[in-house]
């Protein structure tokens, strides 16, 4: 039976879900420290096992950030991953009561940018933004 939980992922498992999507794995204490300055997460279980997770960063007022969509290959394809995003942007929502004009960012990985168009994200070029940028 599939469920989505507000409880706090554990690092072994954000670490088995890295690794299964091919991310890879971070030092526990790194993992530690991310999921600890975590604003709200959604973790998805097939009875007791792990098989999804997504996450929110950021202040709450003005910059918010979805992060770490992960759904295990076996389970992809299933809607897992839509359900989690919907469950992401309920959050956002309450948020929003605070300043309505906050922007939510999302990163996604090359190839899966068609998926979060589907929830009104759009390339920053779309929103008359610049480019994206990282530092590494």
């Amino acid at each position: 039976m599939i469920r989505y939980s507000k409880e706090k992922i554990s690092v072994e498992d954000f670490n088995y879900l890295n690794e299964k999507v091919g991310w890879g794995k971070r030092e526990n204490i790194v993992v530690k420290q991310a999921l600890d300055n975590t604003l709200y997460s959604i973790t998805v279980y097939d009875d007791k096992e792990v098989i999804g997770y997504g996450r929110i960063i950021g202040d709450k007022t003005i910059f918010l950030y979805i992060q770490d969509i992960i759904v295990i290959p076996e389970y992809q394809g299933n809607k897992i991953g839509t359900e989690i995003m919907k469950l992401l942007l309920e959050k956002i929502d309450e948020y929003k009561k605070i300043n309505p004009g906050i922007r939510t960012y999302i990163g996604p990985s090359l190839g899966r940018e068609t998926f979060y168009k589907k929830f009104g994200f759009k390339a920053r070029k779309e929103a008359g933004l610049g480019e994206g940028m990282v530092l590494f």
